[in-house]
């Protein structure tokens, strides 16, 4: 019999910014991490700990990620994916936020799993050199799609 309540939870957030005239998204290579590792991500990843919103979690990593610091009322919930495990092992409840305004410079600040960050030009991402469901969740964002399931 299948253990209840297995889903993880977990929060990303998309930053985003307007330079030159272009929206551009910043993103994070993966190292290390044993998923997705060498992929681009979104710009701050991780799980809701045990106390936490969803949107104070989303502060603390992008203070520990990226050195930056958000407001939980600069936050944007835009969409939400279940990545389910229909084969057994970690399903996860991504919530994805979308956020412009932040204050600092973004960087890596957890070099032991960061690679790099970059600004990216929204009509030119790394699709092919990106995680597949972030790419996806992004999609979602842009076409207003507020959930969405991945096996």
């Amino acid at each position: 019999m299948a253990e209840h309540y297995r889903s993880l939870v977990a929060v990303m957030l998309i930053l985003e910014r307007e330079a030159d005239g272009r929206r551009e998204l910043l993103l994070q290579r993966r190292q290390n991490t044993g998923y997705a590792d060498g992929l681009w991500d979104v710009a701050v990843s991780g799980h809701l700990e045990e106390g936490e919103s969803l949107a104070m979690a989303v502060v603390r990593e992008a203070g520990e990620e990226l050195g930056i610091t958000v407001r939980r009322e600069d936050l944007r919930l835009v969409t939400v994916t279940h990545k389910y495990a229909p084969q057994g092992g970690k399903g996860y409840l991504n919530h994805y936020f979308v956020c412009g305004a932040f204050t600092g410079a973004p960087r890596v600040s957890e070099p032991d799993k960061c690679a790099g960050v970059e600004w990216f030009d929204r009509e030119a991402l790394p699709v092919a050199d990106m995680v597949p469901d972030r790419m996806r969740a992004i999609r979602n964002y842009e076409q207003s799609v507020f959930y969405s399931e991945w096996d």
